[in-house]
């Protein structure tokens, strides 16, 4: 699977978050309930939180390294993506480099470098109010 990309993206494989978020994806489920669906979504493998402006994606990156997380790290003398990575998807792509992260053919979606893409998730439609009342 793969999750859609808006604005500015924040990505970060499920499989990092069972094994750094305190209380594991179980509790990352609890702590973001309230987003799921708005600004959240996640497919098999990537959770996708994500903003509209730098100063908010900032502030994302420093609360997931405060939880534990090292979105990035230096390699040879370049920092790249490690935890976590942040798409620009109007602008093409990873802001670092990232090696476990691919975008889509159509550069509007996500996946897990090596996994099929399959479908994309995003948020659900937005309901009408003659849809909400039936």
């Amino acid at each position: 699977m793969a999750v859609a990309l808006e604005f500015i993206d924040f990505i970060v494989p499920i499989a990092v978050i069972r094994e750094k978020y305190p209380g594991g994806w179980e509790q990352c489920l609890k702590d973001h309930e309230r987003l799921i669906g708005g600004r959240v979504w996640y497919d098999d493998h990537l959770l996708r939180d994500g903003a509209m402006n730098p100063n908010d994606i900032e502030s994302l990156i420093d609360e997931w390294t405060e939880l534990g997380f090292q979105p990035m790290e230096e390699r040879d003398g370049d920092r790249t993506w490690k935890d976590a990575c942040v798409v620009e998807s109007m602008f093409g792509g990873p802001t670092l480099p990232c090696e476990w992260l691919a975008i889509g053919e159509d550069g509007c979606s996500a996946y897990l470098r090596g996994t099929d893409p399959g479908p994309t998730r995003s948020r659900p439609p937005r309901q009408t109010h003659a849809e909400e009342s039936e």
